[in-house]
């Protein structure tokens, strides 16, 4: 029987993996709840701008954050609504809670969901369950899922590959269609978390480094590796040029890709700053 549920999940596949290598790299602005902004002076909308506009495949943002955004920024560039949050202030800031829904996404135009689980921390029992909710949501709208996985809490050893494969394996088996993991201690150990994870894996950004270059070096030594792509924030938008490093990222991972910046974006009027 034809599905239009299946239909529209491919749809917005198609749109996240635009190009013909699939890999994707993934830009995650979601931490304004988590640390406070992350531009100053309230610049959200020129960054996104100039983040699309140099190559990167998916912007990653709350639902409010929307109204500072031009929405013509995401012709060429998927949009992810992330769902959950938790702020650096909490007694337990790995106790991610859920502040929107796949439904408000939809509405938004969103391309793809994500949600944030930290596999090992006291509030485990509802990430996980609230990662399952929304999980039976993105199948009822024909949302892709984007699992951010992190083994995190008390006696955790957040870069133990094992433990790295046993979330993305947590995600997989509750719906996501790809997932971020972090880095493991050892980056030999990447490959066997790639061909171990059931579905596309891609890797976060790591600590802050100084440089595009660091962060160049870093990227290509995963994709590598075999990863399906990358998801990095703060080495995005902390970085001293954001335009330079997106680009450079944005090169490493798809080797043969037009990074040229698309001007008709970078030239568009702000919208809230």
């Amino acid at each position: 029987m034809y599905s239009y549920g299946t239909f529209g999940r491919r749809l917005r596949l198609r749109r996240l993996n635009r190009t013909p290598d699939q890999r994707l790299f993934v830009v995650p602005l979601d931490h304004s709840i988590t640390i406070g902004p992350v531009t100053p002076n309230g610049g959200l909308n020129s960054l996104v701008r100039t983040i699309s506009a140099n190559g990167a495949d998916a912007i990653v943002l709350h639902k409010g954050t929307l109204r500072q955004v031009d929405h013509a920024v995401f012709a060429d560039t998927a949009l992810i609504v992330h769902l959950n949050a938790s702020t650096v202030h909490a007694s337990d800031p790995d106790a991610k809670y859920l502040v929107a829904s796949v439904e408000e996404a939809v509405s938004a135009g969103a391309d793809a969901v994500s949600v944030h689980v930290n596999i090992g921390s006291p509030a485990e029992s509802q990430q996980v369950a609230d990662l399952a909710t929304v999980a039976r949501d993105c199948d009822r709208w024909s949302v892709p899922l984007l699992a951010m996985m992190y083994p995190r809490g008390p006696q955790i050893d957040s870069g133990d590959a094992d433990l790295i494969v046993h979330a993305a394996t947590v995600a997989t088996d509750l719906g996501a269609d790809f997932v971020k993991l972090p880095l493991p201690t050892r980056l030999d150990e990447v490959t066997d978390i790639v061909a171990r994870c059931p579905v596309p894996a891609l890797f976060a950004g790591g600590a802050r480094r100084e440089g595009g270059e660091g962060v160049v070096g870093h990227v290509r030594t995963v994709m590598r590796a075999g990863a399906a792509g990358v998801a990095i924030g703060r080495n995005i938008f902390q970085s001293t040029d954001v335009a330079a490093t997106t680009r450079a990222v944005a090169a490493a991972v798809h080797e043969n890709k037009d990074t040229t910046p698309r001007l008709d974006r970078l030239a568009m009027e702000p919208v809230g700053g």
